[in-house]
């Protein structure tokens, strides 16, 4: 199974995370398929806090790769959501 989901980067005291797609059983910081963005918590404007790159999310989402419960917040904040889901 694929998810997306984050890498933790950064140092000490000083988070930074890497919004990739891996393997569900790949470590938190192993092998990426592909780099969808990046999450900055300690960024002052919101806005410029998260960058991700909507059009191959949603095609990851398209393909059947499961977010994360954070990923899945950041990418609802941006209007991604699953084309290929049925609205019931």
């Amino acid at each position: 199974m694929v998810r997306i989901r984050m890498k933790s980067m950064g140092r000490l005291h000083r988070p930074f995370y890497r919004i990739c797609v891996m393997d569900a059983k790949s470590p938190r910081d192993g092998r990426v398929i592909e780099e969808l963005g990046h999450y900055d918590p300690l960024v002052r404007d919101a806005e410029a806090r998260e960058v991700l790159n909507k059009e191959r999310a949603a095609y990851w989402l398209s393909c059947g790769a499961q977010p994360s419960e954070k990923v899945a917040v950041i990418l609802k904040r941006h209007g991604v959501t699953n084309p290929a889901a049925k609205k019931v």
